[in-house]
C-alpha cells in the first residue's frame, strides 16, 4: 500500500467520461414514472435536472475552490461538520456520507440482477439456468473486470468509460430519433394523456408526487458524482466545475428526451404493457428484430457503465469517510497507482450477498426496485446535510474567509437552504410514503437498517483514531 492521498492524474473530461453513467439511470425508471404520472413524467424529469444544476452550484462552489481534495459531497460535509472539533458535527458529517454511499453502492447488485435477466431472456442456453447464478455470474465478471481496470490507474478508467459511453449513448439516442424520422412519433400521446384521469392534488397527491421527485432525484440529480474524483483532478477550480456541469447539459436533454420519445411513440398504455423496458418495444416498431437486438446491447453497455460509476463513487466515499475518521482506516487503503482496493473488494462481497438477497425473494416485496427506492432513501438525507454544509460555510466566520475563485451567485445560501429543506422533510417524508405503499414496510425497514449500521462503525472508528 502507498500513501492515503489521491494522486492528480486527470482532467475534467476524464471525470465527465466515468460519470456518464449517471445520463443512463433513466432506463428503469421510464415505465414507473409513467404510469404514476403518464405524460407528467416528462415534466417531472426536467424539474429534476433543473433542481440538480441549482444544488449542484453550491456543490460546485465548495468542492472546485473551498475543498479541493474532498471526494465529493461525502468530502466536504465531513470537512464542514467535522472541522469545528464537535463530536456531533463530526457524526453528522459522517452519516451524511454512509447516506450517500448507501446511495450509490446498491446499484452495483441491481444492474447486475438486470444483466442476468436480459441474458437469460435472450440466450437460449441460459433459459434455464438459475436467475441467482447468471447474476453471480455477470457480477463476478463485471465487478472483477473494474477493479482490475482501477488497479492500473483512474485514467485507464476513464478511457473504459469513453468507450461504454459512446457504445450505449450513441445507440440510445438513434433509437429515440428512429420514431420522428418514421412517423411513429404521435404529440397527441403526449398532449391528450398529461396526468391520470383521477389524479387530485390533495395530501395523497402531493405526498406520492413528492416521493417520485425524490426517487427522479436519485437519478437525475446524480451528476453531482463528477465532483467525487476533486482529489484527482489536475486542477480542481477549473476542473470540477466543467465536469460537473457538462454531465448536467447531457443529462437534461437525456432525460427529457428520452420520457418525450418513448412517450410520444408507445403512449401511456403502451409503456405500462412493458415498463420494465419499454425501449424493447420501441425499438421493434421502429426498427424491426434488429432494432431489439440492438437495445439489449445497447442496455447492457450501459448497465456496465452505471455499475462503474456506482463502483468508483462508493468506493471514494468509503476512502473519505475513513480519511475523516468515520470509518476503520481500513477503508482509507490506497494501492500505488492510488486506486481504494480495500473498499472495492468490501464493496464488491457486499453487492454480491446483495444479488442472491434479490434473486432468492424478488418475486416479493424486496426486489430490486424497492431496494433501488431504500437507497434514495441514503440520497435524500445526503443532499438535506449537504445543503446545510453550504450554509454553514457560508455563515461561518471561519469558513466564510476562505478564498474562493469560482463562488455560486450571491445569495445562494438562501438557493440551497430552500433544497435543504426540500430534501428534509419533505423528499423524505414522501419516498417513505411511496415506498410504503409501492412495497410494504421491508424497504424501509432495509433502509433505516442500512443506515443504522453506520453507529457501530463509526463508535469503532473513534475507539481505533485514540
Amino acid at each position: 500500500m502507498s500513501s492515503d492521498s489521491f494522486q492528480r492524474t486527470i482532467d475534467w473530461k476524464q471525470g465527465l467520461s466515468i460519470a456518464l453513467g449517471v445520463p443512463l439511470l433513466i432506463l428503469p425508471s421510464i415505465g414507473t414514472f409513467a404510469t404514476y404520472l403518464w405524460a407528467f413524467a416528462i415534466i417531472a424529469w426536467g424539474l429534476s435536472v433543473v433542481q440538480g444544476f441549482l444544488q449542484n452550484m453550491a456543490y460546485g462552489e465548495l468542492l472546485a475552490t473551498m475543498f479541493p481534495n474532498a471526494s465529493g459531497l461525502p468530502g466536504f460535509v465531513q470537512a464542514v461538520f467535522g472541522g469545528e472539533g464537535s463530536k456531533l458535527g463530526k457524526f453528522i458529517g459522517g452519516f451524511s456520507a454512509w447516506g450517500y454511499w448507501f446511495a450509490w453502492n446498491p446499484v452495483l447488485s441491481i444492474y447486475s440482477v438486470l444483466i442476468g435477466s436480459y441474458l437469460k431472456g435472450i440466450v437460449p442456453a441460459f433459459a434455464d439456468t438459475s436467475l441467482m447464478y447468471l447474476s453471480l455470474g455477470a457480477g463476478i465478471i463485471i465487478f472483477s473486470f473494474l477493479i482490475l481496470v482501477n488497479l492500473r490507474s483512474i485514467s485507464t478508467s476513464a478511457t473504459l468509460g469513453y468507450i461504454l459511453a459512446f457504445v450505449s449513448l450513441v445507440p440510445l439516442f438513434i433509437i429515440c430519433i428512429a420514431p420522428f424520422l418514421t412517423g411513429d412519433f404521435h404529440i397527441e400521446y403526449i398532449t391528450s394523456s398529461w396526468l391520470p384521469t383521477d389524479w387530485q392534488w390533495d395530501m395523497s397527491g402531493i405526498l406520492l408526487f413528492l416521493g417520485i421527485m425524490a426517487t427522479a432525484q436519485w437519478s437525475a440529480c446524480a451528476w453531482e458524482t463528477a465532483a467525487i474524483y476533486g482529489p484527482e483532478y489536475k486542477d480542481p477550480k477549473s476542473d470540477v466545475p466543467k465536469a460537473l456541469f457538462s454531465c448536467g447539459i447531457i443529462c437534461l436533454i437525456t432525460y427529457i428526451f428520452v420520457q418525450t420519445a418513448v412517450t410520444g411513440t408507445l403512449g401511456i398504455e403502451g409503456i405500462i404493457e412493458q415498463p420494465v423496458s419499454p425501449l424493447l418495444p420501441m425499438a421493434q416498431k421502429t426498427m424491426g428484430d434488429l432494432g431489439s437486438t440492438i437495445v439489449i446491447i445497447v442496455l447492457i453497455a450501459a448497465m456496465v457503465l452505471i455499475i462503474q460509476t456506482a463502483f468508483n463513487g462508493s468506493a471514494r466515499s468509503m476512502h473519505a469517510m475513513a480519511q475523516e475518521k468515520n470509518l476503520p482506516s481500513f477503508f482509507g487503503k490506497l494501492t500505488k497507482n492510488g486506486t481504494p482496493l480495500n473498499a472495492m473488494l468490501v464493496i464488491a462481497v457486499f453487492n454480491l450477498l446483495l444479488i442472491v438477497l434479490f434473486t432468492s425473494i424478488g418475486e416479493t416485496s424486496l426486489g430490486p426496485a424497492s431496494i433501488l427506492s431504500a437507497s434514495a432513501t441514503g440520497y435524500v438525507i445526503a443532499n438535506g446535510i449537504s445543503l446545510a454544509a453550504y450554509y454553514k460555510a457560508k455563515t461561518d466566520p471561519k469558513l466564510s474567509k476562505i478564498e474562493r475563485p469560482f463562488k455560486a451567485p450571491k445569495g445562494w445560501k438562501f438557493v440551497a437552504t430552500f433544497f435543504a429543506i426540500l430534501n428534509i422533510p419533505f423528499y423524505l417524508i414522501g419516498i417513505l410514503y411511496l415506498n410504503t405503499l409501492d412495497f410494504g414496510l421491508g424497504p424501509v425497514a432495509l433502509g433505516f437498517i442500512v443506515l443504522a449500521s453506520f453507529i457501530p462503525l463509526w463508535y469503532f472508528a473513534q475507539k481505533e483514531k485514540h
